[in-house]
């Protein structure tokens, strides 16, 4: 296993593989997401064509098993942006940490934290001052959620991170068995960096 951080033509060639990943682990509670390449690779063009774009690959050989994308909040989709309306916080100063996604036999070993510290280590090199994130909101009532199932927001708490009352961000997307897409809470966390 190695940890890589990677921008520029490295991060561009691994995007397909990113896309593959977010469909796979993004199907599991709490996203539920029936995800296609096509879509897949339209939201995924913007960190090729970014300059604070970031992806953090966490490799078993050559093999992409996980990956944590970040990049300027400015640079990301507007849906992201306008939850911060209202409050008195400069986007311009926000790192967005994106997505991480890392397949089941491979969590539990540190790899979460790492997929962190180089997003913020790259967000401090910037210049950003913050770092932020959002998690989608669903019901504790949710009829597909596992038994078992155990948020993560004692491993953001941790690394500093806390909620922003309000900033909550509306996206859509299809959820498994759904027939069409739905719009999603997501809560946005933020950190000083």
């Amino acid at each position: 296993m190695h940890i890589e951080a990677l921008s520029g033509q490295k991060l561009v060639d691994s995007l397909e593989d990113v896309a593959r990943l977010r469909i796979e682990v993004f199907r599991d509670w709490p996203y539920l997401y029936d995800g296609d390449l096509k879509y897949e690779h339209e939201y995924l063009k913007s960190y090729a064509e970014s300059a604070s774009a970031i992806l953090v690959g966490a490799f078993d050989g050559d093999k992409l098993v996980g990956g944590s994308t970040g990049m300027a909040l400015l640079e990301h989709a507007d849906d992201f942006s306008a939850a911060f309306e209202g409050t008195d916080l400069d986007l311009g100063t926000i790192f967005y940490c994106a997505e991480s996604v890392l397949l089941p036999q491979y969590r539990g070993q540190g790899i979460g934290h790492r997929f962190f510290d180089l997003r913020e280590e790259h967000a401090r090199e910037l210049g950003f001052s913050k770092c932020a994130f959002c998690g989608v909101v669903r019901p504790k009532d949710h009829p597909a959620r596992p038994a078992d199932y155990r948020p993560l927001d004692g491993f953001w708490t941790k690394r500093g991170y806390h909620q922003l009352p309000g900033v909550v961000a509306q996206f859509s997307w299809k959820d498994l068995g759904d027939e069409a897409e739905s719009p999603k809470n997501l809560q946005f966390w933020i950190r000083d960096l």
